[in-house]
């Protein structure tokens, strides 16, 4: 079986180049070609308080596009997964099935191609994508996702069967799965064959692009003593394994996605018409760096500039190719980050952050036992895993009342864990005051009340599960949930977009902006205030 493209490869002849009713755009050209862009763990903060070192594509993006400050995954679980899998979707993790990274892409139903590792498709994503409006609403429209991680190629796109590779850092190549394709493409074997990692990147030093004096954040700092490598230079190995699996955690793994990427627009002929095609692209490096580094470190401020650097040759090469007029282009993240519990941040207040353990709530579920024995309940239906109380509700059919009776006494047993917030059982938000409660909000659209998740735990601002020592997010609380929203091409105003645009608002826009219809019911609705209004 081969990938179900919708035009001719007419793309591999071209030569390399360098490195319900929804508002309607202006009318103008049809586009060529959507540019989806997922930067992971990019808050929107770097975009504003680096803006005058940003010289390229970010930069472009932000000048030139309508930008949203405050946007935001409107989710309680600020994972990579939860957060792809809204991007294109237009709707939330309750009713994309992707509720958290554990349960993404990764299974056994579809083997890498060509490759060892781990397999990993869309089998428990739900519902339709952009993708499929688009194909849809004309079947010429050719597709095309890739992305350092398996889940930020697969899961912007959903179901679909269209192109999707991603990075497996065991072979250093670019794969696909069975549940794409039996073999690669020429174009991606060719990719490959080339080597990338070893032939442009292995060997590399990673030393700061700006002058020490730009970099207002120490070269090093209590977090970062853990690390083998706490300050500049970083080094990529020579050795060729250790390099291909290092590499993910500097810049060059940005530059190497969209080298591929590139490669993949000529192949395919993308924006080369008749109908408008799609390129979705999740850069991972910012995620690796902040994650090893911090949001406080210079390696993070470093990496976004670099980001920036990459973007803007991309862009360039794409509008040499296709003209700026028959681009549109959308950009977001999946998360944000907090720093470690470790540091005092400059950019948040996390004086009072604190460690909370799963072993914490031993006494909590101590307490509840006797409960669950009076009630004559089975006690193995429930399970805590750290955050959330799940129920299996096959071995308590018929005593919701009974199942509703320990939640709420576990709930009020958790609450009183040191470090944490709060602990909501899911039925009872349904009651909240979701304007002015977000992570009430965001806890109802991550699960249904009802289901499987009966007791949702939220820690303290700047809290951390467990003993690591890195940057992380997850959390329902803003600095987990702002990301950048923004939207820049022809269809669309230019300048700074006020209050809150939510990632879920995203594929409607795009679905707007084309003149396309979404193929079922969203959670998300196009932004007005965003999209050029039709002259009279």
């Amino acid at each position: 079986m081969r990938f179900r493209t919708l035009a001719p490869l007419a793309g591999l002849l071209l030569p390399a180049m360098a490195n319900a009713q929804v508002p309607t755009a202006a009318p103008a050209a049809k586009p060529t070609l959507v540019l989806f862009l997922t930067v992971d763990q990019l808050r929107p903060d770097y975009l504003v308080r680096w803006h005058d070192q940003l010289t390229g594509g970010l930069r472009r993006l932000v000048d030139e596009g309508a930008f949203a400050p405050q946007g935001v995954q409107d989710h309680a679980i600020t994972e990579t997964a939860p957060g792809h899998a809204s991007t294109l979707s237009g709707r939330f993790p309750y009713s994309t099935g992707i509720a958290r990274n554990a349960e993404g892409v990764n299974n056994n139903d579809a083997a890498l191609v060509e490759s060892e590792g781990i397999g990993a498709s869309p089998s428990r994503f739900r519902g339709t994508t952009l993708a499929d409006w688009m194909v849809a609403a004309d079947p010429r429209t050719k597709v095309l996702s890739v992305s350092r991680k398996d889940r930020g190629a697969i899961l912007p796109i959903g179901r679909g069967k269209y192109p999707v590779f991603w990075y497996a850092p065991a072979s250093g190549r670019f794969v696909t799965s069975t549940w794409y394709a039996d073999t690669l493409p020429a174009w991606v074997r060719a990719f490959n064959a080339e080597d990338r990692v070893m032939t442009r990147y292995a060997g590399q030093v990673w030393m700061p692009l700006l002058d020490a004096a730009q970099y207002p954040e120490p070269d090093t700092s209590a977090a970062e003593e853990a690390s083998n490598e706490p300050e500049f230079p970083h080094d990529v190995p020579e050795d060729s394994m250790r390099a291909r699996n290092l590499i993910i955690g500097t810049p060059y793994m940005d530059e190497l996605t969209l080298a591929f990427a590139w490669r993949g627009v000529r192949a395919l002929d993308l924006g080369g018409g008749p109908a408008t095609d799609l390129l979705a692209v999740s850069l991972s490096s910012t995620d690796a760096v902040g994650h090893r580094w911090g949001p406080d470190s210079r390696e993070l401020h470093d990496q976004v500039l670099r980001l920036d650097r990459a973007l803007g040759v991309f862009l360039d090469s794409l509008f040499a190719l296709r003209g700026r007029d028959g681009v549109v282009i959308a950009l977001t993240a999946d998360h944000g980050v907090a720093p470690s519990p470790d540091i005092r941040s400059r950019w948040g207040d996390n004086a009072g952050a604190t460690r909370v353990f799963r072993d914490d709530f031993n006494p909590a579920l101590a307490a509840v036992a006797p409960l669950v024995q009076r009630l004559r309940l089975d006690g193995s239906a429930f399970a805590f895993d750290g955050m959330l109380l799940e129920v299996d509700r096959t071995k308590v059919a018929g005593k919701e009342r009974e199942v509703l009776q320990v939640l709420r006494a576990f709930a009020k047993e958790a609450a009183q864990v040191p470090g944490v917030l709060r602990a909501d059982v899911l039925e009872d938000l349904a009651r909240a005051d979701t304007i002015k409660d977000a992570i009430a909000r965001r806890w109802l659209h991550m699960f249904r009340p009802g289901g499987e998740v009966g007791v949702a735990v939220t820690l303290k601002p700047y809290g951390y599960w467990g003993r690591g020592n890195t940057a992380t997010h997850g959390s329902p609380h803003d600095y987990d949930a702002r990301v950048p929203v923004l939207f820049w091409g022809a269809p669309f105003v230019r300048g700074p977009v006020r209050g809150d645009a939510r990632v879920v608002d995203i594929a409607p826009t795009l679905a707007a902006a084309l003149g396309v219809r979404p193929l079922e019911r969203l959670d998300g609705h196009a932004l007005a205030q965003v999209l050029r209004r039709p002259t009279p």
